[in-house]
């Protein structure tokens, strides 16, 4: 979400500032590439770039193409085969063995269904969505471009596009993006349904010095980071410029501050056993995808016992989504590094990852989508 939101910000100030502007977008990839369909980039006349559409390789020659895009205010297909091995030609630095589509589409700022307009909903509410993007592999034929923004069955769809709903609605239960051939019109496609997940939200119990690098991290990916503490002189926006919000709470009306979904993660630091046993107590009967407790084993063990013995039931299937000692074992020691093993941990939680190195993995680092 966090280059979704680049790309939205970035497209306000063009428009405040009277700039063109093309969004390219990789809407097919064949074998291995560094970014995956739906990566997005957003290009404006004067040669700024937010996003990215790969490792560095086709950002040169993307720039390029978006640029003739803007100038002759259309969208354009262009295919990059990075498994040529002539150091002359793209993806040689990088290796990446594939062949990567690319959309660009000038973007028409009073089309209030322009891509990035359509991007603009999906961060409207904390909920999922689809974004559905027409284009064909022959760059002789008309490419459509984004048209769709789906979030659920409530979503109004024109007469149009009515043929698209329940693939649209698939995506949405499946939560995985799709890239297939369809017949639109009487004429051959491709389309990418682009998933895109609601926000994370990140609460983090605690204001102490060492929340400031967690804080930081999760900044930098984009989630919302929310700071709760019950201590007034820890707990300021001055000590957390990068948080979304941060409460003085007591601790007996944590949980009903915040918005909690299977997209809410939590981390419970404040260094302080009763205040932290009475958030985990509060959240036992939420739906919150993650409950991290920092501190040893024994402490988590602790919880366990006096929550059950205050007539709680810590079911097997609660105790999966709580982890304590919070953190991948990383070896970490400073808060920095501790930071940076609960980031990545929640992130292999995220996706249903199991946080081990990759050379040890003997399939794709990605799933197809095509």
């Amino acid at each position: 979400m966090k280059e979704i939101s680049d790309i939205i910000k970035a497209y306000e100030t063009a428009k405040k500032n009277l700039k063109k502007a093309a969004l390219a977008t990789v809407v097919k990839v064949e074998g291995s590439s560094y970014r995956r369909p739906g990566a997005r980039m957003l290009v404006t006349d004067d040669g700024e770039l937010i996003g990215a559409v790969s490792g560095g390789c086709l950002e040169g020659d993307a720039l390029k193409k978006a640029l003739l895009a803007i100038h002759q205010q259309t969208n354009k297909l262009v295919t990059y085969d990075t498994s040529v091995e002539d150091e002359s030609d793209f993806g040689v630095q990088l290796g990446c063995n594939g062949i990567v589509h690319i959309l660009f589409e000038f973007i028409h700022f009073d089309n209030a269904e322009n891509p990035v307009e359509l991007l603009k909903k999906t961060a409207e509410k904390r909920e999922d969505a689809v974004v559905l993007c027409l284009f064909s592999v022959n760059r002789m034929q008309k490419q459509p471009g984004t048209l769709v923004f789906y979030r659920n069955n409530l979503s109004k769809l024109s007469e149009t596009f009515s043929e698209f709903k329940e693939e649209l609605q698939s995506v949405l239960i499946n939560k995985r993006t799709l890239v297939k051939d369809i017949i639109f019109k009487n004429e051959e496609f491709s389309a990418l349904y682009d998933f895109i997940p609601a926000a994370v939200s990140l609460v983090i119990a605690g204001a102490g010095n060492d929340v400031k690098p967690l804080v930081e991290m999760a900044s930098i990916l984009g989630w919302e980071v929310h700071v709760a503490d019950g201590r007034h002189l820890h707990t300021t926006k001055e000590r957390f410029p990068k948080a979304d919000s941060v409460q003085i709470i007591f601790s007996e009306n944590f949980a009903e501050n915040f918005q909690i979904d299977e997209q809410t993660f939590f981390v419970l630091m404040t260094h302080n056993y009763r205040y932290d046993l009475e958030v985990l107590k509060q959240l036992l009967d939420k739906n919150a995808r993650y409950i991290g407790v920092l501190g040893p084993k024994t402490k988590l063990e602790r919880m366990f016992d006096d929550l059950e013995n205050l007539g709680c039931i810590v079911t097997d299937d609660l105790k999966k989504k709580i982890y304590g000692p919070v953190g991948l074992d990383i070896g970490a020691e400073t808060s920095e590094e501790i930071a940076l093993s609960v980031v990545a941990e929640i992130k292999a939680v995220l996706e249903g990852k199991n946080g081990r190195s990759l050379k040890f993995k003997t399939e794709k680092i990605h799933e197809d989508r095509n």
